[in-house]
């Protein structure tokens, strides 16, 4: 129909216009609809909501809202997987020119104060920047610990830092990988902290990330972390605070339960580790990026190779990817995904 087409409809699946959403929900209620109610919503057709009933043609049936969903969430996380590769080749491109200068820093280092962006090498020199930005914040700090669980020393350093935010309003976020839910410290420092600080968790995070109200960032600068990186330029900390603030929407509360594999016999770990394992990453790294030991890691393959009747490797692989495993875990969908004409959300 003429002066309805697509450049109208400027929306994605997860936000329909308004007609979309009567003509999705008739369809998904009856079964189909025809043709002609279709009309004047391409979008439906445009965003594979509603095809072409094979049966008969004049008909249109809706897709599936739980293939919707799933659809949906994987472009979330596509989002978020090359998120993460980006700030991972920026911190490896910090690194590399922080090396080819530092020859430079004793000479330059009283110059260097202020500067877009920093190196502070040595952890006294981190800790007494943390304390300075700890003592200008106002409003927020939102960080990323990854890892596993955390211990005791770690939680007790930043602990001051964190009491004297907390004494001035100052809201903070934190996000830990799921292994973290297991350590009774953390348990202990968030009921400290009170409302003061909300928590949630994820498969795997990216690298550490401190964030002071939107103005100054922290990242580690080398692999043992006896260097760091200060962040004062606006471009650079706003892209960090949009990586975290998608990661932030796709974790789950510490409240809540992990979802359900809807496999029997498989945990959610498990099925984060069967995805990785998809991918073709060995122990180790899995590991890594789980937050836990390689022995655990590899203890969880083999419960994996038992549930799945895999007498190797190769045929784990198979296997996993025979049930689908080798996608994304299932996380909680957010409100922004519930499909219109539902009174709840489809992922179980």
């Amino acid at each position: 129909m003429a002066g309805h087409g697509t450049e109208e409809h400027p929306h994605g699946a997860d936000r329909l216009c308004e007609a979309g959403d009567r003509v999705y929900s008739r369809a998904v209620r009856r079964g189909r609809v025809t043709r002609a109610d279709a009309e004047a919503v391409p979008c439906l057709l445009d965003l594979a909501l509603l095809h072409p009933d094979p049966d008969d043609m004049d008909w249109l049936v809706p897709t599936s809202p739980q293939e919707v969903m799933t659809r949906l969430l994987r472009g979330v996380y596509d989002e978020v997987r090359e998120s993460q590769r980006r700030v991972g080749s920026a911190v490896t491109a910090f690194e590399r020119y922080a090396g080819l200068g530092r020859q430079l820093q004793a000479s330059a280092a009283a110059s260097a104060e202020g500067t877009a962006i920093r190196v502070l090498d040595g952890l006294s020199r981190i800790q007494a920047a943390m304390d300075e930005a700890t003592e200008a914040c106002t409003t927020e700090v939102l960080t990323v610990q990854p890892g596993g669980i955390r211990r005791e020393a770690e939680l007790t350093e930043g602990l001051h830092r964190a009491l004297a935010l907390r004494g001035r309003g100052v809201r903070m976020r934190d996000l830990y990988t799921h292994v973290a839910r297991h350590g009774q410290g953390l348990l202990n420092y968030l009921e400290l902290m009170g409302d003061a600080v909300e928590a949630r968790t994820l498969d795997e995070v990216i690298d550490r990330l401190i964030l002071f109200d939107r103005t100054v960032a922290f990242i580690p600068a080398n692999a043992d972390r006896t260097m760091a990186l200060e962040l004062r330029h606006p471009a650079l900390v706003e892209y960090l605070v949009t990586v975290f603030e998608r990661l932030w929407r796709l974790a789950i509360p510490l409240t809540a339960p992990l979802p359900d594999t809807g496999i029997e016999g498989i945990s959610h770990r498990e099925q984060s580790i069967a995805a990785l394992l998809a991918e073709g990453h060995q122990d180790a790294v899995i590991a890594e990026r789980l937050g836990i030991s390689v022995r655990t890691c590899r203890a969880h393959i083999a419960r994996l190779s038992e549930t799945l009747g895999a007498a190797s490797r190769t045929q784990l692989g198979v296997r996993i990817a025979q049930v689908g495993l080798d996608g994304p875990p299932r996380t909680a969908a957010p409100a922004v995904l519930r499909l219109p004409g539902q009174e709840s959300p489809t992922v179980r």
